[in-house]
C-alpha cells in the first residue's frame, strides 16, 4: 500500500493504519472467497483509486496488478454509492473484465473516528458465483462473516497464514465445537488419517488430531494461526481462523463482535515436503562436489608450485607460475559454488578474489602497484562467471608482465558495467602501453589468445586493447538467462 497515494486522498494517522491492517487480511481472505479484492479510496469527486489489491491462489484471479489505477463514477457507479452512502452493495453489479460477466460485492470502510474511508469491492466471475451459491448455508454464512470482519480490521494475525490453494480443504467449526460444514476435498484428505464418515454434525474432537487444539487457542486468542504436523507419513497444514459476529442487537447495546466459530483449511503438504529435502539433500551433494573440485584444484596449483620451484629455466618457471593463477581462478568459482546455494554468482566477488590471488602469488612485492575493482554487484551463471573469472586473471597478468616489466610503481583498475542486456568488464593500466604497430591478431602472447578465445567462444562476445596513458582491455558479452530470477532482487 503505497502511503503516498493514500496521503493524496486526503487519509493520515490512524486511518491509513486501519487500511493497512485491511490489506493484510486480504490475501487469505480472497484465496478462501475464491475471489479478487480490491480496496478503493476515494481520490475525487468522480474518481477513485485501486491502493490495495489480492489476487486469489485458489482460482484464476480476474485482473493483473493494478494498484495506483483510477476508475471514474461511470466505470463503477456501485461503487460510488457505497462511498457516498456507506452501505454494503449486496446486489449484483455487471461489468466487463476481458469479455466475461463479473459479479462485485461491496463493502464500506469505516476508520477508528468512524469516518468513511473506502470501500472494499470482492469480485469474481459469474461462473464461481453460481458454484457459491450452491454451497451450503453454513458455509456461505462463514465466508459472509470473514468478509464482514476483513471490513472491520479485525481480522488479527492473518498476514502470517499461507495462501489457500485450490486443493485445500475447508471446515466450518461452531462456538460449540461442532463441525457444520467440510468441503468435499477436505472429506477426502480425512479420509487419508481413517475417517470415512461423513464430518458434518460430528464434534470437533470426534478427529483425533490437533484440530482440536488449533481452534481453542484461536477461539481463546481471537487470532488467526497456522500449524504444521506430521501424522504417520503424511505432513499437514492447517490454518485456523476466529468468526466474528455483531448483530444489530449488540451494536444497539454498544457490545464488541461476539466470538461466533472458525474456519480451518486443511492442506495435504506432503509431497511439497518430500521435495523440498530433494531439493536440499541435491544442493548439498552438489556444493559438496564443488568443495571437492576446489580442493583437488587448489592440490593441483601446489604441485605445479613444487615443480616451479624445481624448474631450472626462467621460462618454466614464469609458465608454471601462470599455470598456477590459471587453476586458482577456476578454483575461485567452485568456492564461491560450494559455499552458496545460489547457481549465481556475484562478477565484483569473483574479482576480487582474483585480484586478492595475484597481489599474493604473482605480483613482484618490490614493486608497489595498486589493484582495485569498481562497479556493481553484477549476478552471472556459473559457466560465465568460470570464463570471465579467467579473463580478468589473464588481463590482469598480461598488464602485470608487460606494462609494468621496467616500472616500480601504479595501478590497475578492473572496472565492471551493468548495461542491462549485457556486461563490460574495463581492465585499465596507466602501464608502458602498447607497442608501436600493434596488432591484436597477429602479436597476441598465449594469454591474449587464451583471453580472444574465451571472450568469443564462451562469452559470445568481442574483445579490443586500446592505447592512451596506457592500456584499456575492454570486454563485452551478453547476459544469458538466468532461468526466469529477477536481476533487481539478486542484487
Amino acid at each position: 500500500m503505497d502511503a503516498a497515494v493514500l496521503r493524496s486522498c486526503g487519509l493520515k494517522g490512524e486511518d491509513i493504519a486501519f487500511l493497512e491492517r485491511v490489506e493484510k487480511g486480504m490475501p487469505i481472505v480472497a484465496d478462501i472467497s475464491r475471489a479478487d479484492i480490491l480496496l478503493y479510496c476515494r481520490s475525487g469527486e468522480n474518481e477513485a483509486v485501486v491502493v490495495a489489491q489480492a489476487r486469489p491462489h485458489s482460482v484464476a484471479p480476474i485482473y493483473e496488478p493494478i494498484c495506483g489505477q483510477a476508475v471514474s463514477r461511470g466505470e463503477r457507479p456501485a461503487l460510488f454509492r457505497v462511498l457516498e452512502g456507506g452501505k454494503p452493495a449486496h446486489a449484483s453489479q455487471r461489468i466487463i473484465a476481458d469479455s466475461a460477466p463479473i459479479f462485485q460485492e461491496m463493502w464500506p470502510l469505516f476508520g477508528p473516528q468512524k469516518s468513511l474511508l473506502g470501500a472494499l469491492s470482492i469480485e469474481k466471475t459469474m461462473i464461481e458465483q453460481e458454484r457459491h451459491k450452491r454451497r451450503l448455508l453454513s458455509f456461505r454464512w462463514a465466508i459472509r462473516e470473514l468478509q464482514k470482519m476483513l471490513a472491520h480490521g479485525t481480522l488479527a494475525g492473518a498476514e502470517k497464514l499461507s495462501p489457500f490453494g485450490e486443493h485445500d480443504g475447508i471446515l466450518v467449526v461452531n462456538s460449540r465445537r461442532q463441525i457444520l460444514y467440510a468441503s468435499g476435498v477436505a472429506n477426502n484428505l480425512y479420509r487419508r488419517l481413517g475417517y470415512t464418515e461423513s464430518l458434518v454434525g460430528k464434534e470437533l474432537k470426534y478427529l483425533a488430531t490437533f484440530d482440536e487444539a488449533l481452534v481453542e487457542k484461536v477461539l481463546r486468542e481471537v487470532k488467526c494461526s497456522e500449524e504444521e504436523a506430521q501424522e504417520g507419513e503424511r505432513i499437514w497444514i492447517r490454518k485456523a481462523l476466529p468468526l466474528l459476529s455483531q448483530d444489530g442487537w449488540r451494536r444497539v447495546l454498544g457490545r464488541g463482535p461476539q466470538v461466533v466459530g472458525a474456519l480451518v483449511t486443511i492442506h495435504d503438504a506432503t509431497a511439497a515436503r518430500r521435495r523440498e529435502r530433494e531439493a536440499k539433500i541435491r544442493s548439498a551433494m552438489i556444493q559438496e562436489i564443488h568443495h571437492r573440485v576446489k580442493n583437488n584444484l587448489q592440490s593441483i596449483a601446489a604441485l605445479l608450485r613444487l615443480q616451479a620451484r624445481r624448474a631450472g629455466s626462467r621460462e618454466a618457471r614464469k609458465a608454471l607460475g601462470e599455470s598456477i593463477s590459471r587453476v586458482l581462478s577456476v578454483a575461485v568459482i567452485h568456492e564461491f559454488l560450494s559455499q552458496h546455494e545460489s547457481r549465481v554468482i556475484n562478477l565484483k566477488e569473483v574479482s576480487r578474489r582474483v585480484v586478492d590471488q595475484l597481489q599474493q602469488g604473482v605480483m613482484d612485492p618490490s614493486k608497489k602497484i595498486e589493484l582495485s575493482v569498481r562497479g556493481p554487484n553484477i549476478y552471472l551463471p556459473a559457466q560465465q562467471a568460470t570464463a570471465c573469472a579467467l579473463v580478468i586473471n589473464e588481463l590482469l597478468q598480461n598488464s602485470l608482465e608487460h606494462g609494468y616489466r621496467r616500472r616500480k610503481e601504479g595501478t590497475i583498475a578492473v572496472k565492471l558495467r551493468d548495461e542491462a542486456d549485457s556486461v563490460t568488464i574495463e581492465i585499465d593500466d596507466d602501464g608502458r602501453g602498447l607497442p608501436p604497430d600493434f596488432d591484436l591478431e597477429a602479436d597476441s602472447s598465449l594469454g591474449l589468445q587464451i583471453v580472444q578465445t574465451l571472450v568469443e567462444d564462451d562469452l559470445g562476445g568481442r574483445f579490443e586493447l586500446k592505447d592512451g596513458g596506457g592500456v584499456q582491455a575492454i570486454v563485452t558479452f551478453p547476459k544469458i538467462s538466468l532461468g526466469g530470477e529477477n536481476w533487481q532482487e539478486l542484487e
